[in-house]
């Protein structure tokens, strides 16, 4: 019998990929979909012939329930939130019904309806915030600046409570920045490389941009979502961060997306005060030793390599719509 696992967030970055993985690995793999009107299936398109979709709700206790019944997964792996940084200052207490109170849920349809389930939680390096020590580990002081860091930090917390108390094999993985081709558009880096796309093609002249020196450790989401699978294949549960260990300033970022188009990012960037958050966090580099040492697990993919495939993925899918519909402006 193959082994199964339950994703929520499965049409996002990282349950796409996950998903993709775990299909390799022979698993029988589950998605908890919301239903709604405006839910987008693009990222899990070309696997949807070999996933189960289950509907669920992060809001909806009894769903969750009935989603495990239905499903009897072995492994949990709670992807879902709402993830957006700044969207969390203009709706944060949907970003703590989701992000926060929705692990909380499910976490407790997992101790009625099975408790042997091995679970995963997305935890985020947003939950340091601001940071008194780098780089940052396992036991670096958390001190979250934003609503969207308070609520993964309560996901966090109730998760090793879960373990603590009950016995639960529940696991953290302190992901930092994770991107790629799949990431949508809100997120900074995938905004630079698809209007980087947008400029070589000649769609739009300028790109608008706030804080240029906040420093992040970005790595590749399918190298991150091989460590969440590692997790759980550890005969202990524990926490770990995930991460490269290397920074880069949102400028850097601009020089390598601008490059390799072949174009200067002083020709096209414009500062916009407006884009800048209340309270920003400036400096995230993680130590991610202790995954390398109990997990086996090491990223594959440079910062270089990972801006260089998602501008040459947005230059694809924007030819390639500008050939379809020459009539209509990307």
């Amino acid at each position: 019998m193959p082994r199964k696992a339950l994703i929520t967030g499965i049409t996002g970055q990282d349950g796409s990929y996950l998903a993709e993985f775990l299909l390799q690995k022979n698993y029988k793999v589950y998605g908890l979909v919301r239903r709604s009107s405006t839910i987008n299936f693009e990222r899990i398109a070309h696997l949807q012939d070999h996933l189960d979709l289950v509907p669920g709700d992060l809001l909806d206790q009894s769903s969750l329930i009935t989603s495990l019944q239905k499903t009897e997964p072995d492994e949990v792996y709670n992807l879902a939130a709402q993830s957006f940084v700044p969207t969390s200052w203009s709706q944060p207490v949907l970003t703590g019904e989701f992000t926060a109170l929705g692990v909380t849920r499910l976490l407790e349809a997992i101790r009625v309806v099975n408790p042997g389930v091995r679970f995963y939680q997305a935890s985020s390096s947003e939950m340091f915030g601001m940071v008194d020590e780098s780089p940052q580990r396992e036991t670096t002081r958390f001190y979250p600046r934003s609503p969207y860091g308070v609520a993964k930090l309560y996901g966090h917390w109730i998760t090793v409570n879960a373990r603590e108390s009950y016995g639960l094999y529940t696991c953290s993985g302190l992901l930092f920045n994770h991107e790629s081709p799949r990431r949508g558009i809100e997120f900074v880096t995938r905004r630079v490389s698809h209007s980087v796309a947008r400029i070589k093609l000649g769609l739009q002249d300028k790109l608008t941009m706030g804080n240029l020196d906040a420093e992040r450790d970005w790595g590749f989401a399918g190298d991150y979502v091989r460590a969440m699978w590692l997790m759980l294949q550890n005969e202990k549960p524990g926490d770990y961060v995930i991460a490269t260990g290397q920074t880069h300033t949102v400028r850097h970022l601009l020089d390598v997306a601008f490059t390799r188009a072949g174009l200067n990012w002083h020709d096209h960037v414009e500062l916009d005060p407006e884009l800048l958050r209340p309270a920003d966090v400036h400096h995230l580099k993680g130590d991610y030793s202790k995954a390398r040492k109990e997990l086996g697990w090491e990223p594959t993919v440079s910062f270089e390599e990972l801006v260089g495939m998602m501008v040459d993925s947005d230059l694809k899918l924007l030819s390639q719509n500008s050939a379809r519909f020459p009539f209509i402006a990307q």
